[in-house]
């Protein structure tokens, strides 16, 4: 989609990362992959198997960073990587799907270990262009 993507932006100490996209649920699938591509090269993770994962917040900003921890936990129970994502958020309830595989050091290099993502720099919200944008502070 043109109109939608994910980025990193400049923290003193840690990483910000961005996602964008014409609907809310658009913007935290790529947040969710700028996540993990603090990690490693996305190209690298095959979308074998998949996880459900469900979080509920108080309002949307915490949703965004419920979310982005239950990756962050999935990946380190699971020992796994992620490279698809498919977000569904009705009222305060994100039902998502992702699909990744094992992680393989040789194959993914691995560059970071991402602790939790952070309240810092925390916003979702949704401009006059109707472009919806979460962003927050990962600590790494």
């Amino acid at each position: 989609m043109a109109n939608s993507g994910w980025e990193h932006f400049e923290h003193r100490a840690d990483i910000g990362i961005r996602g964008f996209g014409p609907t809310l649920e658009i913007a935290f699938e790529q947040a969710a992959t700028a996540l993990i591509a603090v990690i490693s090269e996305l190209d690298s993770i095959e979308p074998r198997d998949k996880v459900e994962i469900t979080c509920q917040g108080s309002d949307i900003e915490i949703l965004f960073v419920d979310w982005l921890n239950s990756l962050i936990c999935e990946m380190a129970t699971r020992n796994m990587l992620f490279s698809r994502f498919e977000v569904h958020i009705e009222n305060d309830m994100l039902n998502a799907t992702a699909w990744g595989e094992a992680v393989d050091v040789v194959k993914h290099t691995p560059a970071v270990e991402v602790k939790g993502a952070t309240y810092t720099s925390l916003s979702v919200t949704q401009g006059d262009d109707g472009l919806w944008v979460g962003q927050c502070v990962v600590d790494v």
